[in-house]
């Protein structure tokens, strides 16, 4: 069937949710009780009590609820909530005891994708949705492909999950899995690229460290503000070679890389590079001992007019 073309100045109809997900037309609506329904577990969006949400809790005392909701049924006898937790709470804040829902029976991992991706066609999610999101997404993506259907072919060793939820969401792969290393991070510095206060390639370079030096990072952020991307990359560096670091040693690590600081104040050796030269026998005290009986060797060879060692 060829195309219909638009007029000049026709506007295009926008299609609902409802309607992507294949929900508007197809299947009848029920009114539910809203006390029988309970969110969707782990729910990576936040419902706000913003501006946005006074015009839908107005619309709805108005209008009522337009766009029915869509759940599916629990063991308990209740309901789960898979699409449309903005709606529901708009109606309970509007007085209303019942919603429109459509019920739907799905496995986890298809409510899952459905719910990402009907929350992902809102105009505007926080960096910390998307990486809760996109990780839900990704692990039931891989979860089915794990257990194809007899009919499905396509599905099998070849499936790419990242390839997939990359081409749902509109993003390259290495933006989906720099959302999902998101995930990692301590709520307060979560809390930072939500409000555009971390750029998002710091984060994910913080979030390969652990909790604890995060923790560490953002009450140093709170006493001296925030942290350069050169800065990160050295304590990144010496966490490679130590594995572990104290407040007090992060705290210099971070402040020798300010511009106008010397970076040549300490020399470091960690064990890894100095275990070629000591066998398993030595412990760290041990090679440091030795290191000093040489240097002073050295030093007083220096002294003596003597260049060798």
């Amino acid at each position: 069937m060829a195309e219909k073309k638009l007029r000049p100045g026709q506007k295009i109809k926008m299609v609902s949710v409802d309607e992507l997900l294949g929900c508007a037309g197809e299947e009848s609506s029920l009114e539910i009780d809203i006390n029988r329904i309970q969110p969707f577990q782990n729910h990576p969006f936040k419902v706000v009590d913003d501006a946005k949400m006074d015009d839908l809790v107005n619309s709805i005392r108005q209008n009522g609820v337009l766009t029915p909701v869509l759940v599916r049924p629990t063991d308990d006898g209740g309901y789960e909530m898979i699409s449309g937790h903005r709606r529901m709470h708009a109606a309970e804040r509007a007085g209303l005891a019942t919603i429109p829902a459509i019920i739907r029976e799905l496995t986890d991992d298809d409510a899952t994708i459905v719910m990402v991706e009907a929350n992902s066609q809102r105009e505007e999610i926080l960096p910390s949705e998307k990486a809760f999101a996109y990780k839900m997404r990704y692990e039931a993506t891989k979860l089915k492909a794990g257990r194809p259907d007899k009919n499905s072919p396509q599905v099998g060793t070849n499936f790419r999950a990242d390839e997939e939820l990359a081409k749902e969401v509109g993003e390259s792969k290495n933006q989906v899995y720099r959302f999902i290393r998101l995930t990692d991070l301590i709520p307060e510095l979560l809390e930072m690229v939500d409000t555009k206060k971390m750029p998002l390639v710091t984060a994910v370079d913080i979030s390969y460290m652990d909790q604890k030096v995060q923790q560490y990072l953002y009450e140093y952020i709170k006493e001296n503000g925030m942290v350069k991307s050169y800065q990160v990359t050295a304590l990144r560096k010496y966490l490679e070679d130590y594995e572990s670091i104290s407040q007090s040693k992060m705290i210099t690590v971070l402040n020798e890389m300010i511009t106008g600081k010397t970076q040549s104040k300490s020399v470091h050796f960690t064990e890894k590079k100095l275990r070629k030269y000591f066998s398993s026998n030595y412990t760290v005290n041990d090679m440091e001992k030795i290191m000093i009986r040489l240097l002073e060797k050295w030093k007083s060879e220096q002294e003596g007019g003597n260049n060798g060692i």
